[in-house]
């Protein structure tokens, strides 16, 4: 079975000027380079990929004010962002974000959708390289909680999904406000990101919904976070 991925962060509630949504998404992308040159040249979307390669975009923090300034980059009292990679409609990457709303309604994000396919998909979908994307993740936007997973293995565990999203998946982020992570079996790794929160790695290979094994592993550690609360609903911000 393919099966498609992506790596997300979220969190509820955060209101930010406009200043700080554009520094916390120039230092996103300036450390998700470091995780691998094919995520360096970013554009804009339009309508056509000969359209779009002719918008390519800065991540500086300016461009990104400028971006938001936009009234189709506003949304209520927040600012979001739709940026794409790739040579090719074969193989492309893609992120969007949603920052700066004090509305708890959609959840703040940024959702990286990677290669899938291809010499860079099979490059980039590895254990350490989502791993180092989550962790820039963490850094620069200060989620509550992240995963990276495959949709096929959302859709198979969709029933024990909290209303929030939190879930198990092959990577996770939970902020150090969601408490601390317990002792988890083998082969899970657990790290810490600063003084900011915690990855759990659940294996060292890529983690398939179509390995029985993978999924066994998944609903033990689900049952072991659930009990230390871990995956409660998102919260909103506690305020400064």
């Amino acid at each position: 079975m393919f099966e498609t991925y992506y790596a997300g962060s979220y969190w509820l509630a955060r209101p930010e000027p406009v200043e700080a949504c554009a520094r916390r998404a120039e230092r996103f992308f300036h450390l998700l380079e470091r995780c691998d040159p094919a995520w360096t040249r970013w554009f804009e979307t339009a309508d056509s990929l000969e359209e779009a390669r002719g918008l390519q975009f800065a991540t500086d923090a300016a461009n990104f004010q400028k971006l938001f300034a936009r009234k189709e980059n506003q949304l209520g009292d927040g600012f979001t962002f739709h940026l794409w990679t790739g040579d090719n409609l074969e193989e492309t990457s893609g992120v969007d974000g949603a920052c700066g709303s004090a509305d708890p309604r959609p959840p703040s994000s940024c959702v990286l959708r990677p290669y899938d396919e291809g010499l860079i998909g099979e490059r980039v979908l590895t254990a350490p390289v989502m791993t180092k994307v989550l962790r820039a993740m963490a850094l620069a936007w200060e989620p509550e909680w992240g995963v990276v997973t495959s949709h096929q293995y959302d859709d198979l565990v969709s029933e024990k999904v909290m209303p929030a999203g939190t879930s198990v998946g092959w990577v996770m982020y939970f902020s150090r406000l969601r408490g601390k992570v317990p002792a988890l079996p083998a082969p899970v790794r657990i790290e810490p990101v600063e003084d900011k929160g915690t990855l759990v790695t659940l294996t060292p290979e890529r983690f398939t919904a179509s390995n029985p094994e993978h999924v066994a592993l998944a609903a033990r550690v689900h049952g072991l976070l659930d009990r230390a609360g871990l995956l409660r609903p998102l919260q909103p911000w506690p305020a400064s």
